[in-house]
């Protein structure tokens, strides 16, 4: 993963000293470490960020930069549910090849103007959130670039304020 100067710097997450080294990775089983590493990060319990398993699934993928992806989207979700830590995490399989890592929160959720804005760079929702959080605006920028680095996507979904808010990253399953 390249560092956050890295990132400033060149624009993207791969610096010119860092190859992406693609190996075929279990989803389910990286999946599983981000959420236990984000639980023993903030300290908080299965309940409070469950894991819901599609089955064990492989992608072609620099490991580490999909593990940075998944941990920061669990970690976001943590940091933006406030006192009442309700987490779901999910992958799900699609029937056009892909695997869908979803993360939901139950934190204040997005204004639907905004969905497309937080991937990026430096981007942040503005309100009294923004200034509570510690961030750089960085994170769901590289969470994007790791998706499109790897032939997939990400967004974002929210009902709206007060609702809370799913993102997702999708990666082609290995063949």
């Amino acid at each position: 993963m390249a560092t956050i100067e890295q990132v400033l710097r060149t624009g993207r997450l791969g610096a010119a000293s860092r190859e992406t080294h693609l190996t075929r990775v279990d989803l389910d089983d990286l999946v599983r470490s981000c959420v236990e590493r984000v639980r023993k990060l903030h300290n908080v319990g299965d309940d409070a960020v469950r894991y819901e398993s599609c089955g064990q699934a492989s992608v072609m993928a620099d490991v580490e930069d999909v593990r940075a992806a998944v941990t920061n989207l669990i970690d976001n979700a943590v940091k933006y549910s406030g006192n009442q830590v309700r987490v779901t995490v999910r992958t799900e399989r699609t029937g056009a090849g892909f695997i869908t890592v979803r993360v939901r929160d139950e934190g204040p959720g997005i204004p639907r103007a905004e969905l497309k804005r937080v991937f990026r760079r430096f981007y942040r929702v503005p309100g009294p959130l923004a200034s509570r959080i510690k961030g750089t605006g960085l994170g769901l920028y590289i969470v994007r670039t790791v998706a499109r680095r790897h032939g997939g996507r990400a967004w974002a979904e929210s009902e709206g304020p007060g609702r809370g808010s799913t993102f997702a990253l999708e990666l082609p399953v290995a063949p």
